[in-house]
């Protein structure tokens, strides 16, 4: 089959593309999904440059093209990936095979994947396209719990928009608490989670103020912001101190203590990714004597996953695809991503016809 091996920690140059990878073989409990297409993610980049390493500090966004750690903790679980690997973790597709213990009546299903692994008996959580082989390929082996039916007229290329950007985006919103009518501050809005996080909360009723480049304020207010704040803008002037009652955040960075700045008493902060830095200053004062709660956000809770695919289904979020590449073409396809001039998801198109 075609496929994109991860060879090592590194720049473009570790991403092969190849058409003679075996297919993947189905231990029990597992289906064998034709992938008809997979997103490019932050995460893609992260693992193949080595970002996840503690010994990093700088942000994502300053790394570029090359390895920035070739450290044993350098996958995002914190401990060392196996290569050579296949990533991808969205994906849409077809169950095409099942193993040992599988219904063979899901043969035929359309699915979307839960890239969420479920843990070890260490209790260690993996990620599909991480700690297994992912969908930067014609076919993909995953365990039958983390493929989800679907019923959608959208094309399977805006259907992989959405499985890791929307599902962390609404974890976030979940984990928070976010209700109808609450206000909510959300940092790079213009990104895969931020703008999905814009659409999520204003599907639940909240009031959204968003944080992007002016360039894309348009496109934000389109998804429902009611407010758009530049990315170096003073939130506490904008906004006002004790303004708002959740933060979600995936930038981090300097404009941290900001963000708990605007924040109102009790009010929360839920947090999935720091593309601006993983090193922020933090005043333990106004933590706990503004009684804020602080939520890391990784691991999905149970119904976040299938509450997104009935939102899909009901067209209660849509998808925003900024361009479509050939999964021969991943190298072209990371790198206009790095360029963060798009605003929704890159797609590769998996599908038999772009060979």
């Amino acid at each position: 089959m075609r496929g994109v091996l991860l060879r090592g920690h590194g720049g473009f140059d570790q991403l092969e593309y190849r058409t003679d990878v075996p297919v993947p073989t189905l231990a029990a409990g597992e289906l064998l999904i034709r992938i008809g297409a997979a997103a490019i993610n932050n995460t893609d980049i992260n693992t193949r440059i080595g970002w996840y390493s503690k010994s990093v500090g700088g942000g994502a966004e300053s790394t570029g093209h090359q390895a920035v750690a070739s450290a044993e903790d350098a996958a995002w679980t914190g401990q060392q990936i196996e290569f050579p690997r296949i990533q991808g973790a969205d994906a849409c597709g077809r169950i095409v095979a099942v193993g040992v213990s599988v219904d063979p009546a899901r043969i035929g299903e359309r699915v979307l994947i839960d890239p969420l692994l479920p843990p070890t008996t260490a209790n260690q959580f993996g990620y599909f396209g991480s700690e297994r082989d992912g969908a930067f390929a014609d076919f993909a082996a995953v365990p039958a719990a983390n493929a989800f039916k679907i019923t959608s007229e959208l094309s399977d290329v805006e259907l992989a928009s959405f499985p890791c950007s929307y599902s962390a985006a609404e974890n976030m919103l979940t984990r928070a608490d976010l209700s109808a009518g609450e206000s909510i501050l959300i940092t790079g809005a213009s990104g895969g989670v931020g703008s999905a996080a814009v659409q999520l909360a204003k599907r639940r009723g909240a009031r959204v103020i968003a944080i992007t480049s002016l360039s894309k304020a348009g496109a934000i207010r389109s998804l429902g912001a009611s407010k758009v704040l530049e990315r170096n803008a003073n939130f506490a002037a904008e906004l006002g101190r004790e303004a708002v009652d959740v933060v979600v955040d995936v930038v981090g960075g300097p404009q941290f203590p900001c963000l708990l700045e605007v924040l109102r008493r009790g009010g929360r902060y839920a947090v999935a990714g720091a593309i601006g830095g993983p090193v922020v200053d933090l005043d333990l004062r106004t933590l706990y004597l503004k009684d804020l709660r602080m939520l890391g956000c990784t691991v999905l809770d149970p119904e976040v996953f299938g509450n997104l695919v009935r939102y899909i289904e009901r067209g209660e979020i849509r998808p925003l695809v900024s361009a479509t590449y050939r999964l021969s073409e991943i190298v072209a396809a990371q790198a206009e991503f790095l360029q963060k001039r798009h605003f929704g998801k890159i797609v590769l198109d998996c599908s038999s016809s772009t060979q």
